[in-house]
């Protein structure tokens, strides 16, 4: 099939240049971005001072410098937000990366192991000898007489058979496996789709937030840039995993044909085949949980809730004490009396 032979790595790489291509584009939003970031700071710093000169209050200058800052972020946003961002989730990205690609290797060399063991077990009977080696074949159908025609013509049949079955087998698996490398390209092209736009578009997202009302329009972004990073890191985790698992199933297979010679490999071919459907379907659960890895404004919720609650208990208490002085009071008083 021409689609086994494509090169899924080199794909990837060209995911990754493509990212790299379009940043420049950012710088092109930087202007726009400044406009609305500037006109949002002036009525930013002039609220607040109005509303601190009519309240007769001492103006606070530490938060009048959030729009400044933002401004600093947007002018230089290529360098500063996205050279940061990248710089400190790209160890990640890099650890994940080498972890899978330790596991890959001992996968293709338990395999060729495996395979070895196998054919060697099948030339070591027989009876199943004359199924995978061509030379073993034709000797024993030149020792076959005349009288053995039937003889022969069933040797021709199982092999047939064997041949089919193992070309079947290795249909599904090739194909399951072009689909799992399928399942991880989509990923990897929405993440980056996805990185493309949040980084383009980030400038206007830094800008809208210095504009009363859309403050957490900064913490968002961020949130979901990072989540959308993490997709790579947690897939190349997800792909660990399976290879241990198929590193771990290849290790019991060379064990039982270390030990038994005879051992039947059809239930673990199966088992094969039902792990890469798992890992197909698998790759589709990465951006949730992604999203379970970082959350923007779960524990400022939290502590509102929290100090809500407790004045609300506090309040009651309050007025439950104050009842009760009361009555206390009123008491005494009649009693005075």
């Amino acid at each position: 099939m021409i689609a086994l032979s494509i090169d899924f790595n080199n794909l990837h790489t060209i995911l990754r240049s493509l990212y790299d291509e379009m940043m420049p584009l950012c710088e092109d939003m930087a202007g726009v971005a400044q406009a609305i970031a500037g006109l949002g700071a002036l009525f930013f710093v002039a609220y607040r001072i109005w509303r601190s000169l009519a309240a007769a209050e001492p103006i606070d200058v530490f938060p009048l410098l959030r729009p400044f800052v933002i401004g600093f972020c947007i002018m230089f946003f290529p360098s500063v937000v996205l050279g940061t961002i990248n710089s400190v989730m790209s160890p990640i990205v890099q650890g994940t990366a080498s972890m899978l690609e330790g596991q890959t290797l001992d996968m293709q060399k338990y395999r060729e192991e495996k395979d070895r063991l196998e054919y060697e077990a099948m030339m070591n009977d027989p009876s199943t000898a004359y199924l995978v080696d061509d030379a073993e074949f034709d000797r024993q159908i030149d020792e076959l007489g005349v009288t053995e025609i039937g003889t022969a013509a069933g040797m021709y049949i199982e092999r047939g058979m064997y041949k089919v079955k193992k070309a079947i087998q290795n249909f599904f698996r090739e194909l399951l496996e072009m689909l799992f490398q399928a399942a991880s390209l989509t990923i990897d092209t929405i993440r980056t789709f996805f990185l493309i736009v949040l980084s383009i578009l980030g400038p206007v997202a830094f800008a809208l937030s210095v504009w009363d009302g859309f403050q957490s329009t900064l913490t968002q972004w961020i949130q979901r840039y990072i989540q959308t990073y993490l997709w790579l890191p947690v897939a190349d985790l997800f792909s660990t995993i399976l290879a241990k698992i198929q590193v771990l199933m290849l290790q019991n297979d060379i064990s039982e044909l270390t030990n038994n010679p005879n051992a039947n490999l059809d239930s673990s071919n199966t088992c094969y085949v039902i792990f890469m459907i798992i890992g197909i379907i698998g790759y589709f659960t990465i951006p949730t949980v992604a999203g379970w890895i970082i959350q923007a404004g779960g524990a400022g919720n939290y502590n509102r809730a929290v100090n809500t609650t407790a004045m609300q208990v506090g309040s009651g208490a309050a007025s439950v004490g104050g009842a009760v002085a009361g009555n206390v009071a009123g008491n005494a008083g009649k009693l005075l009396k």
